[in-house]
């Protein structure tokens, strides 16, 4: 039997990149947490513990790693939705949801964006 639901959630990994929509926003780098969770192609019951039959989720960590730090931009919104598009495109994943924290506004723990983004087949 499928399991629909079964999925994987990376919280609060650390990139740094230069965004933000003034020019002193994005004159250095700035601290983002990105939470990511992805719902694989295959349930966990496919996996047979082996790493192939799964998404792993350390190479997707890099990769979303990677692919934040060599960009910069105005909006952790269109961030969030150019990393959803690559990542579904990179593993095999039905489903991923984006969580993007910025530490930005005075007097806030943070700002954040999330978005859910389906593979189209």
């Amino acid at each position: 039997m499928a399991h629909p639901e079964d999925s994987i959630h990376v919280e609060h990994l650390e990139v740094f990149t230069r965004i933000g929509v003034t020019d002193n926003e994005r004159a250095t780098p700035q601290r983002l947490l990105l939470s990511m969770t992805v719902w694989p192609r295959k349930d966990f019951d496919s996996a047979n513990d082996e790493i192939a039959n799964t998404v792993d989720y350390s190479a997707v960590c890099a990769v979303a790693r990677d692919f934040v730090e060599a960009r910069a931009g105005r909006l952790i919104e269109t961030l969030a939705r150019n990393l959803a598009e690559e990542i579904l495109v990179r593993f095999p994943i039905r489903r991923i949801t984006i969580q993007v924290r910025k530490f930005v506004v005075p007097n806030t723990d943070y700002v954040s964006v999330t978005l859910t983004r389906d593979a189209q087949n």
